[in-house]
C-alpha cells in the first residue's frame, strides 16, 4: 500500500460547518469519479500500529482536471478527535491518503440516473455531476434529491436545474417531503439509483425504493461489493 503524504493548499468554508480541503496532488495521482480514499493525519502510523482514530474513510469531491484532491466535511461544534484536529489545520500542513477507490463511478447505460443524498453526501455526487457535464454520452438525464435538515445547501452553482443540459436538482429540509419524492422517481421502473448517506439513511432509502419495485441491481451504494450486499439483503428480509 503507498502512502501519500501531500499538503493543503487552500481551504473553503462551504457552510459555517462545512468545509472543503482542497490537497496538492501528488505526481502521477489520479482518480475517477464517486471515488474515496482514507485520510491520515499526522501522527496516524508513529506506533507499532496504526492509530485509526487519526484516519477517515472521505470522498473525493473534485475531479482530477481541478487539479485538487478536493474532501468536503462537515465539522460540528462537538466533534471527534480526527474532527477536532482537521479543523485546526492551515494551508501548507501535512496530511496522508491511500486506498483510493470507486464504488459509485457513473453508469453509462442510456438511463435515467438519480442521485440521492442526505447532508455532505452530496460531495459524493459532484464529481459525476461535472463528469456528466463534460461528456453526457449514455446517460439520459440527472436528478439530484438532497436532504439538509440545516437548510445550509451545499454546492448550489452545481446543482441547480439546467434544462440544456438535462439536469434537475431538487433540495428539502425534511423527511417527509423527501421520501414522498423518493417515491414519486421511483415510478420510473428502469432507473438507476445512487444513494449516499448514513448507514441509517441508506437503509431507509433501500426500503422506499424497493417497496416501490426497484431491483437490487439499480440501486447503487458507495459501499464495497460485501458491504452492499449485507445491505441489499436486510432490506430482502424485512
Amino acid at each position: 500500500m503507498q502512502i501519500y503524504w501531500t499538503k493543503i493548499n487552500k481551504i473553503i468554508d462551504e457552510t459555517p460547518e462545512v468545509k472543503t480541503y482542497l490537497l496538492d496532488c501528488p505526481e502521477d495521482y489520479t482518480w475517477e469519479e464517486g471515488s474515496h480514499i482514507h485520510l491520515a493525519l499526522e501522527g496516524f502510523n508513529a506506533g507499532e500500529k496504526p492509530n485509526r482514530s487519526l484516519i477517515r474513510h472521505m470522498s473525493i469531491s473534485t475531479l482530477p482536471n481541478e487539479f485538487a484532491i478536493g474532501i468536503t466535511t462537515r465539522i460540528r461544534e462537538q466533534c471527534s478527535e480526527f474532527k477536532s484536529i482537521l479543523r485546526n489545520l492551515k494551508i501548507g500542513d501535512d496530511v496522508a491518503i491511500f486506498k483510493t477507490h470507486s464504488n459509485v463511478p457513473l453508469k453509462r447505460e442510456d438511463k435515467n440516473v438519480y442521485l440521492l443524498s442526505s447532508g455532505v453526501g452530496l460531495a459524493t455526487f459532484r464529481p459525476l455531476v461535472l463528469d456528466y457535464f463534460e461528456r453526457a454520452d449514455n446517460v439520459n438525464q440527472i436528478h439530484s434529491l438532497n436532504i439538509d435538515s440545516s437548510k445550509e445547501f451545499l454546492f448550489t452553482d452545481i446543482f441547480k436545474s439546467a434544462a440544456d443540459k438535462k439536469f434537475t436538482a431538487a433540495y428539502v429540509d425534511n423527511r417527509k417531503d423527501y421520501y414522498e419524492e423518493v417515491k414519486s422517481l421511483a415510478k420510473d421502473s428502469d432507473g438507476l439509483f445512487y444513494v449516499v448517506g448514513s448507514d441509517e439513511f441508506l437503509a431507509q432509502n433501500i426500503e422506499v425504493l424497493r417497496g416501490e419495485g426497484i431491483k437490487p441491481e439499480q440501486i447503487m451504494l458507495d459501499k464495497h461489493e460485501q458491504q452492499r450486499a449485507k445491505f441489499i439483503s436486510m432490506d430482502l428480509l424485512v
